[in-house]
């Protein structure tokens, strides 16, 4: 199901059709997905896309598990990061998939911590769970 985000970006499932989309995000943001391991998500029903006008301005990428799903990367297109895009893209999978876990470096913490994740610090990385 599509929401609306912010200034009317549509968060939604990615399809078929976003595919370069969401690996050009992932790109600009320097996370390491390989293009076929962002089709089989896509595959999967386990990416997000922030939709603007038919232009992905950000993706998350997710696996599924037993229970819930965990967050292999989230990405917005760099003049677009204080939008709160990677908010609703969050809060969307979220509403998909719970709990949502996700592993991140301390500079994201912040972001974490403001959508209600419990963070554990391990070893230099932090492990984020929301119920």
């Amino acid at each position: 199901m599509a929401a609306t985000g912010p200034r009317g970006v549509v968060v939604r499932r990615a399809s078929a059709r976003d595919h370069l989309g969401v690996v050009r995000v992932l790109d600009g943001a320097n996370l390491e997905l390989s293009n076929e391991t962002a089709e089989r998500r896509i595959d999967a029903g386990t990416v997000v896309v922030a939709d603007d006008d038919n232009r992905i301005v950000g993706a998350l990428v997710a696996t599924r598990r037993e229970e819930g799903a965990h967050v292999e990367a989230v990405a917005v297109r760099r003049r677009r990061r204080a939008d709160g895009i990677g908010t609703a893209l969050v809060e969307h999978a979220a509403g998909e998939w719970t709990p949502l876990t996700a592993d991140f470096d301390p500079g994201v913490k912040p972001f974490y911590d403001a959508l209600g994740f419990d963070c554990e610090q391990r070893g230099e990385r932090y492990r984020g769970v929301l119920h």
